[in-house]
């Protein structure tokens, strides 16, 4: 696997998440949440500059499929997001492949992880996204690594 950052995306309707892994592309860790903004798309000029701030060198969106793998409303939201992300990237300073990854479940698990842990309310809104996109990255870290290996 390519030694570098990856910085993964939970898109939202409402916020999006965002995660980072180390250069070695072992560990995701959240970022930030930002605040969705479909008019002047101000979360994706954030989210290209994070990528140029960690000096990621790929970004793994979330495509969220129906358990039986079916691509709904929000699979075909996150798609276009991704597409907007990828042209503004392209447009940067520090253009950056993306990737769309299978991420089933992701955002509830992520709310029971914290729920267990005791965090709610506004303080829970606030970091499941993170959360989402961690588990989002994390996964496609490990299966990257897993295909590497013979």
């Amino acid at each position: 696997m390519k030694r570098g950052v990856r910085i993964g995306v939970d898109v939202g309707s409402v916020r999006v998440g965002v995660a980072a892994s180390d250069p070695s592309g072992i560990l995701a860790s959240p970022v930030e949440t930002v605040r969705r903004d479909q008019r002047s798309g101000t979360d994706l000029d954030r989210i290209v500059a994070l990528v140029a701030e960690y000096e990621a060198i790929e970004v793994v969106v979330g495509l969220p499929r129906s358990l039986s793998g079916a691509e709904g409303a929000a699979a075909v939201a996150a798609r276009e997001y991704a597409a907007l992300l990828a042209e503004r990237l392209g447009d940067s300073p520090h253009p950056v492949p993306i990737e769309l990854s299978d991420e089933r479940l992701t955002t509830v698990i992520a709310g029971r992880t914290l729920s267990q842990r005791g965090v709610r309310g506004k303080k829970h809104r606030a970091v499941v996204d993170q959360a989402a996109a961690v588990l989002i990255l994390q996964a496609w870290l490990d299966a990257e690594r897993s295909a590497d290996q013979p």
